[in-house]
């Protein structure tokens, strides 16, 4: 009786363990989420509601839970707010046009060249982000290529700059977050099995049909996860605005990197802060339920 009740004992013992195996294996992301994410959101919340102290030196705050400062916060910006998620949009719609003929060309139609051509997809990470933006200064400068064929061809005339406008400020997102949009249309493509597009075929649809009615469709998820990928990190973006635009098209996260670094606005910057994450966590939960993709959320 002895031994089975210690041979109990020591099945109970492991079970025990192996049940607390899965949480041990995520403490290390739960410590880190907590500490890097949890801790500093908690903190920003606590400073979006402080007011200056009277008659205190320049940034310095109490705790006087002044939630009026989110609206003064977006009523002051709201140019900025707006062009934040308009420039995002429009970045992400073009990423998505040169992605996906992209990501087709290399799932299907790019053969031996595969590994090749994804290894210049991701070639740009290999360089700064910031030198990368610098660099379209210079390509869409008065010296660079681009304004040189436009006035040749007659789009622009010669006293119009592309530099220092929406349009660069655009065209460097598009660039910048181009791979974020063509990798995951890329695996998503990848993975559809070719026979679904010869069945389309045997059954007399044409090659816009079946794109239609089954690549575009089976490739939906890539298309959702590239989109989030490039139009969250573009609304909050400030660097390709602040080289490659002006004062006109400075977007929120100029405003918040000011308001942090220069003016020493915390309260300012915590508020928009906190408004810009919560407008961006409700436009992709409605994308990602239009979307037919809630599984992604």
């Amino acid at each position: 009786m002895a031994f089975l009740h210690a041979a109990g004992s020591k099945v109970s013992s492991l079970k025990e363990k192996r049940s607390l195996l899965p949480y041990l294996l995520l403490a290390p992301g739960i410590i880190w989420l907590f500490t890097f994410f949890v801790l500093p959101i908690a903190n920003l919340a606590r400073t979006s509601t402080q007011t200056p102290v009277a008659n205190g030196e320049t940034g310095s705050y109490e705790q006087t839970f002044r939630f009026a400062n989110y609206i003064d916060a977006f009523i002051d910006n709201k140019e900025q707010f707006s062009r934040s998620f308009i420039y995002a949009f429009l970045a992400t719609v073009l990423a998505l046009a040169i992605a996906y003929p992209l990501a087709y060309g290399i799932a299907f139609k790019s053969g031996k060249y595969k590994n090749l051509l994804l290894v210049l997809v991701v070639a740009p990470f290999f360089t700064s982000f910031l030198l990368r933006t610098i660099a379209w200064k210079q390509i869409l400068g008065e010296e660079g290529p681009v304004i040189a064929v436009l006035r040749g061809i007659h789009i622009i005339g010669e006293n119009t700059s592309l530099t220092a406008s929406a349009f660069a400020v655009v065209t460097g997102m598009t660039y910048n977050f181009l791979p974020f949009m063509t990798l995951p249309l890329y695996a998503s493509l990848e993975r559809i099995d070719p026979r679904t597009m010869e069945a389309a075929g045997d059954l007399y649809a044409n090659a816009i049909t079946t794109f239609r009615k089954v690549t575009l469709p089976l490739s939906m998820p890539g298309v959702v996860a590239g989109t989030l990928l490039t139009f969250i990190p573009a609304a909050g973006d400030y660097v390709n605005a602040a080289i490659l635009g002006n004062p006109n098209t400075k977007m929120l996260g100029n405003v918040i990197e000011s308001r942090f670094f220069k003016i020493v606005d915390y309260p300012t910057a915590a508020a928009l802060s906190f408004t810009l994450m919560a407008a961006i966590l409700i436009l992709v939960t409605i994308y990602i339920r239009k979307a037919g993709t809630e599984e992604l959320v």
